[in-house]
């Protein structure tokens, strides 16, 4: 476990028995009337819950403890999520007793903060105030998150005090707890006491083993279980796929002759987690063919799989059904929305989401500035930073990160080095790792190699391969050869597995001509068993994700697209388009070189969406690496010759091709 303890934790409201006195309610409205208000009109609207609030304060109400811990648990437990709210309500509190208690702990608990809920434990028990039944679980897997094993044995015996050992959800959670820091023995001990036929403390056998990472004996109480509910399956299913090990997890899913929303959601968010985007989609769409409702959460987990793979036609229907079933959209739900749009290239839409969001989060407002940043509107990612200030919220690391990527990518030094430089004033953020490689990115773009070089020395922390990786692209971009050798071999030693090192690096010297060392490289690659990565296209046509890479011949329409593919690079060469043959790494003949060039997979991509699509329809592409300069050059004058606007989204930033111009000016 961690140092920080709940021993060492800071009390946060412990105040003598007389600190209030009572008062009675002083209106006519009933307490029966505040608790359905609170129950039912507060758990969807922050202004309901506000205004019920002030209503609460107003009529007195506040002195009786369940309306005071059912005000609690919607600012803590709702969609609100709102826990220093919470916290302050918390603190006018009299003598809060066990459901106050319970409502607050299960709060930190479900606002992932477990060793604040601990630590409130060990408040509650200074104050005298009796436990029960409802307090343990949360705690017992507070613990486990956290590790806590001393602690977990601590409120275990605590359990055992109080004589709730009987319960059921606190065995499966103390067996859970025990199961996943490794204590089998404690954990079958609680499980024998259970009961054998207790399938619920099963499962939670079966979860704990997953998390402390024994896929074997989680597999050995599956298979020996006296007998299985639908919880059987699906806490095998998610924990294979928390463990990477996806194939094996479907193996299961298909197995199952029956499936709840639980089960759909497991699979799919086991693809998505392990980077499977396209196969997590595949699952969704399956899903809707066998009528199941899929619910809020699972929603937001879809729609990052669209933003992965630029899946905007399955985006927009996943829109469309949030709206046909009149559900709300959440600050959570509404930022993946928004977030979806964003990747998928489609900013207007992205920023309609955000305009007429009712709740928005420190995250949305990230998301929407990301968005903008990886657009190349820096301008805009910098009036609506500006637009969050006005508006009080308060700014967090990331929020800096995307303003700073805006800045990088639109070539707005003065103000990236402005914003830095007063971030801990202005903010209190402390800047880390991730702002300086934004900053040297920033200095390095537009060649400051310098001041990059300045910066980097000055950092308080070593600067990891992010910072050196940033200064390394710069040295491609301007061609400074001599940097760009210097930090080369410092990364490959840095991360001597990492492919995309070895590549760019050798870009740097095919660009100078330097095949010698091109040859040494690529040796050094085969000595330490490093493989490249192929570059990635996707395009998303009629809800249906389209992948291609160079050399792949699996297409249906492959054929076709080659034969497409050579028109297009006929027509380009009409127009006196030349291939880039420096982005070549080898040095083999200028013939082969082109030949390399004409296949790379953004290429294949735009000739498969001329192929299959009206004219004048915007072509959506999807890379995963980034854009090579023959592919940008080359996909300008397609823009103009086929009259298409031509989105590609790389790895680094979005391009939209339109009339032989792109929109971040060769910028990138």
């Amino acid at each position: 476990m961690s140092t920080n303890t709940t021993t060492n934790l800071p009390y946060h409201h412990l105040r003598p028995n007389n600190s209030s006195t009572e008062t009675k309610p002083t209106s006519k409205i009933s307490h029966k009337t505040i608790l359905d208000l609170l129950n039912s009109k507060c758990t969807n609207s922050l202004p309901n819950l506000k205004q019920t609030h002030a209503v609460v304060l107003r009529s007195g109400h506040f002195q009786d403890h369940f309306v005071a811990g059912t005000l609690l648990k919607c600012y803590a437990i709702s969609q609100f999520s709102n826990l220093d709210f919470a916290l302050k309500v918390f603190d006018d509190v009299p003598k809060p007793n066990v459901f106050i208690w319970n409502v607050l702990i299960k709060g930190c608990l479900e606002n992932d903060e477990p060793l604040l809920a601990l630590s409130f434990y060990c408040q509650m028990v200074v104050s005298n105030t009796r436990p029960n039944k409802f307090t343990y679980p949360p705690l017992l897997k507070a613990c486990t998150l956290v590790g806590g094993v001393e602690e977990g044995v601590q409120i275990h015996a605590h359990v055992v005090k109080h004589r709730l050992s009987g319960d059921g959800h606190i065995k499966s959670a103390g067996i859970q707890m025990y199961a996943s820091f490794g204590r089998v023995e404690e954990a079958l001990w609680m499980l024998d006491e259970a009961g054998k036929s207790n399938v619920i403390c099963w499962n939670a056998l079966i979860d704990g083993h997953f998390r402390f990472g024994d896929v074997e004996a989680a597999k050995e109480v599956f298979e020996m279980m006296p007998s299985r509910n639908i919880g059987s399956w699906n806490a095998m299913i998610s924990g294979l796929s928390k463990c990477g090990m996806i194939e094996a997890a479907r193996e299961l899913f298909d197995e199952m002759n029956e499936r709840d929303e639980i089960s759909w959601s497991a699979i799919t968010d086991g693809y998505i987690k392990g980077g499977h985007f396209r196969e997590a989609l595949e699952v969704f769409d399956y899903m809707q063919r066998e009528k199941i409702e899929p619910r809020k959460y699972m929603l937001s987990s879809v729609l990052s799989a669209c933003a992965n793979v630029g899946a905007l036609d399955q985006g927009r229907w996943i829109h469309a059904y949030i709206e046909r079933n009149s559900i709300r959209l959440n600050a959570v739900l509404g930022t993946s929305l928004l977030d979806m749009y964003a990747k998928c290239g489609r900013l207007d839409l992205a920023w309609e989401v955000f305009e007429n969001m009712r709740q928005k989060e420190t995250f949305t407002w990230n998301a929407m500035i990301g968005g903008l940043a990886m657009h190349g509107r820096g301008d805009d990612a910098i009036d609506l930073f500006l637009n969050m200030r006005r508006k009080k919220l308060k700014p967090n690391r990331i929020t800096i990160v995307n303003v700073l990527n805006a800045c990088a990518h639109a070539g707005f030094v003065d103000e990236g080095l402005k914003i830095f430089g007063s971030m801990k004033k202005l903010y209190g953020i402390e800047p880390e790792v991730e702002h300086y490689g934004c900053v040297v990115d920033l200095l390095g773009r537009r060649g400051l190699f310098a001041e990059a070089e300045e910066l980097i020395s000055l950092m308080p922390m070593k600067p990891n391969a992010a910072v050196l990786g940033a200064l390394l692209g710069a040295c491609k971009i301007h061609g400074n050869v001599e940097l760009g050798e210097k930090v080369g071999r410092v990364l490959l030693e840095l991360e001597p597995h990492n492919s995309g090192r070895y590549t760019l690096l050798s870009n740097i010297y095919a660009k100078a001509g330097r095949w010698d060392d091109v040859a040494k490289v690529r040796e050094l690659m085969k000595e330490r068993g490093v493989k490249t990565t192929p570059g990635i296209s996707m395009i998303d046509l009629d809800g249906q994700v389209h992948e291609f890479k160079m050399g792949d011949g699996s297409h249906p329409q492959t054929k076709e697209i080659y034969l497409m593919l050579e028109r297009i690079i006929e027509k380009l060469q009409n127009e006196g388009y030349s291939p880039n043959t420096s982005q070549a790494l080898f040095d083999i003949n200028e013939e082969e070189k082109e030949t390399e060039l004409q296949y790379h997979s953004e290429k294949l991509a735009i000739a498969f969406g001329l192929l299959n699509t009206k004219p004048g329809t915007t072509i959506r592409i999807v890379k995963s690496l980034r854009v090579c300069e023959d592919c940008h050059n080359a996909t300008k004058l397609i823009s103009q010759i086929y009259n298409r606007e031509i989105i590609v989204r790389d790895r680094v930033r979005y391009h939209h091709f339109r009339n032989g111009r792109c929109s971040c000016k060769d910028f990138w």
